[in-house]
């Protein structure tokens, strides 16, 4: 598993909105300044996170975007499974993965599944909240 660029950037953008701005809405182009982001690179990002109700956004003067609920609602584990279309260790525990043949006599099955639970357990219990405590004491996440 290998979490790209799309989906760091996605947390990066929620933890800056998080931090920055409690009641008005955020111009995307201070959170790239703020973060040392592409704006370009975020404009791909955004759309994904207000189509599925993480981000509002409002246009012209005193626009830009804004989180749709509290912080602490927002699972790292959601926001990377939206952006990156999920988190499987291995392709044959992918949401869409097409059935093995193999899998009922796969003798590493189990330790596959056994990681993927690790993995959702770890990522679903750390919130865009815990990650803006976290970054006031140890810096960019």
């Amino acid at each position: 598993m290998l979490i790209s660029t799309k989906g760091r950037y996605a947390l990066r953008v929620l933890v800056d909105i998080a931090e920055n701005n409690k009641e008005g809405y955020t111009p995307l182009k201070e959170i790239a300044n703020r973060q040392g982001l592409s704006e370009k690179y975020l404009e791909n990002i955004i759309p994904v996170l207000i189509r599925n109700d993480f981000l509002v956004g409002l246009r012209g003067k005193g626009g830009g975007y804004k989180l749709t609920r509290p912080p602490e609602t927002y699972t790292v584990g959601s926001v990377l499974k939206l952006v990156e279309g999920g988190l499987s260790a291995v392709s044959c525990l992918e949401v869409d993965a097409q059935s093995c043949e193999r899998a009922a006599s796969c003798r590493t099955m189990p330790m596959w599944q056994k990681l993927q639970d690790k993995l959702d357990d770890f990522f679903e219990g750390i919130t865009i909240a815990d990650l803006c405590q976290d970054g006031q004491e140890s810096g960019d996440a």
